[in-house]
């Protein structure tokens, strides 16, 4: 028997049995749109969290903490009681291939207009550095980023402008509001306060990894310094006179020496190499969950193509007895195996993706709440995550759904290829 005359054949058997075949490829489809979607949308997830990455850290910076930043689990360091001041920020700047240096100092606090209140973080920074390490994100949407500011300055973000995104400000340039912290020192708490004023709103940044926020509020650093009655900072951003591997190498050493090994020097790269490590154990994982679909549908297909084969044992044995071989009989069943697996691939491949774009809908943007970079900025919100449907991932699929299919109706099929003929045309 030739081969399209097979395949003819096995889907002539399909249509026979439409239910079954259909109830056959639904366990196909299940798995296959479980490992699309889920792969998609979290490779969607890798490329959200990688643009929001680059776009809040440049890979010429490093950052100097006295935190480890690391997911693995083991990684982090013990908690030390060595501290950073604004003061060291001249130390590092010596060296000769530091271009800029920013303190970060980052505090909890209360922010008050006569109508509104925000709790939100405020931080203390350098103006011209920062802008200069941060110049994509660190721009004003109106109103401008002084170079000189005053006391009482305060540039804030885009979200802090209008919160509630609906055109009710909470500032606007040239606006003042209090900002509320509570000093504690041991059992006596102290309440302070300061009026700033809105010199400048920055451009809405969306998410970011680290580095400027849309929910941020940043004062000079000899303010927040007088008014948070503190020169300990969060964390000091270090930008590098070029982001390659030896000048990185070489200032995570000597910044390390500077301190005795008291602080961790963190490269941006070296962040989103962890990041990228997570992300793909997570990938695995689901992976893994979503081939236990695909076992049980092949399961299912074993079973199904059992039941078949002892109902159409005496269609075998017709084969048979006008001269069809075992291989004949074999590859009949294995190219209605093959035609599930294309079939439930084909679908399975569309309904993951459309389960994708349904969940990017749902859940929009992913908020981490983890604090990373300058002082305390949140990873925020990553934005819309687009599913990511790749020509690798839909082969890899139809792959995995015909491999399926095929592995567990090879055992039903050579056992219709064993049959004898007498002994089928016997059957009843």
């Amino acid at each position: 028997m030739r081969t399209r005359d097979i395949f003819s054949y096995s889907f002539g058997a399909i249509r026979l049995r439409k239910i079954r075949s259909g109830l056959t490829t639904l366990g196909i489809v299940i798995g296959i749109a479980a490992i699309v979607a889920l792969m998609s949308y979290t490779q969607g997830f890798e490329i959200a969290i990688t643009n929001q990455f680059t776009e809040g850290f440049s890979t010429d910076t490093v950052t100097v903490s006295t935190q480890s930043f690391a997911f693995r689990p083991g990684t982090a360091s013990e908690p030390s009681d060595f501290k950073l001041y604004v003061d060291d920020t001249a130390v590092i700047q010596e060296l000769s291939y530091v271009e800029y240096v920013s303190p970060i100092i980052n505090k909890q606090a209360v922010l008050n207009t006569t109508e509104y209140e925000l709790s939100l973080s405020v931080t203390g920074i350098d103006f011209d550095s920062y802008q200069e390490i941060y110049s994509s994100t660190f721009t004003a949407a109106s109103g401008g980023i002084p170079s000189d500011p005053g006391a009482y300055d305060a540039v804030i973000g885009d979200s802090v402008s209008d919160p509630w995104d609906n055109g009710t400000l909470f500032a606007d340039i040239g606006d003042e509001f209090l900002i509320k912290y509570t000093i504690i020192n041991g059992t006596l708490r102290t309440e302070k306060n300061i009026s700033v004023t809105v010199v400048g709103i920055l451009n809405e940044i969306g998410g970011s990894i680290g580095g400027p926020s849309d929910m941020g509020v940043y004062l000079p650093v000899s303010t927040a310094v007088d008014f948070f009655e503190t020169t300990e900072v969060n964390s000091i951003i270090v930008q590098l006179s070029d982001d390659s591997e030896d000048t990185i190498d070489l200032a995570i050493a000597e910044i390390g020496a500077l301190f005795e090994g008291e602080v961790t020097v963190t490269s941006a790269t070296a962040i989103l190499d962890q990041l990228s490590t997570m992300i793909g154990t997570i990938e695995l994982l689901l992976g893994g969950i979503a081939a236990i679909s695909l076992l049980v549908a092949g399961i299912g297909i074993m079973n199904i193509m059992i039941v078949s084969i002892m109902e159409r044992t005496r269609e075998i044995g017709i084969l048979k007895a006008l001269g069809a071989k075992g291989s004949t009989v074999l590859a009949v069943f294995l190219a209605e195996a093959t035609m599930i697996g294309i079939f439930g691939g084909v679908f399975g491949i569309i309904t993951g993706g459309v389960i994708a774009l349904l969940l990017s809908g749902l859940l929009g943007g992913f908020n981490t709440g983890m604090s990373v970079g300058s002082g305390g900025n949140p990873l925020g919100s990553l934005g819309t995550i687009t599913p990511v449907l790749t020509i690798d991932l839909i082969l890899m699929a139809l792959f995995f759904g015909i491999v399926v299919s095929v592995l567990f109706a090879l055992y039903p099929a050579r056992r219709a290829a064993h049959l004898q003929p007498v002994d089928a045309l016997r059957n009843e």
